[in-house]
């Protein structure tokens, strides 16, 4: 059974609150960001996960990068805070999890791009590009508010 994400009023509050990250590395023309394809259920991504005890939010998204990815990464800024109260994600193992995800702009340090055990594929795309591609949760929104650029956001 892949991972599953859920929808419904307040369902966020059968999980478990977990912190999580997320990573915008933009390609040099700040056109396209780098997505991920997810082992578990198929869907791109922006590379992340989930923050380990002991480690600062800084250090959860550029460990995550390196995890998924294969590149060092350093964290620029925060973009934005997402937190869902009406999504609830099931893992295989049946556990529930409530978010809230610190979204990161990032940038390259070194490093060669490849696969995961938790990736299928990746490649930079463009919001366009991602209007017919099966996206993960609320990721597209992340690009496009940091396309937007300005404050970080709160959502």
């Amino acid at each position: 059974m892949p991972t599953e994400v859920l929808y419904g009023p307040r369902l966020g509050k059968e999980g478990q609150l977990r912190m999580g990250c997320s990573a915008i590395l933009f390609d040099e023309k700040r056109e396209k960001v780098l997505l991920t394809q997810r082992t578990d259920n198929g869907r791109w991504c922006l590379p992340g996960g989930a923050m380990e005890a002991g480690e600062s939010a800084a250090e959860a998204c550029e460990r995550e990068v390196w995890e998924e990815t294969g590149l060092r990464v350093r964290v620029k800024r925060l973009l934005g805070v997402y937190s869902n109260p009406d999504q609830l994600v099931i893992y295989p193992d049946g556990n529930k999890a409530f978010f809230v995800v610190l979204n990161f702009e990032v940038e390259f340090l070194s490093g060669t791009l490849g696969l995961s055990n938790e990736t299928t594929d990746f490649g930079y795309y463009s919001t366009q590009e991602m209007e017919t591609m099966p996206m993960h949760a609320q990721h597209k929104s992340r690009v496009e508010d940091a396309l937007i650029g300005g404050d970080a956001v709160i959502k």
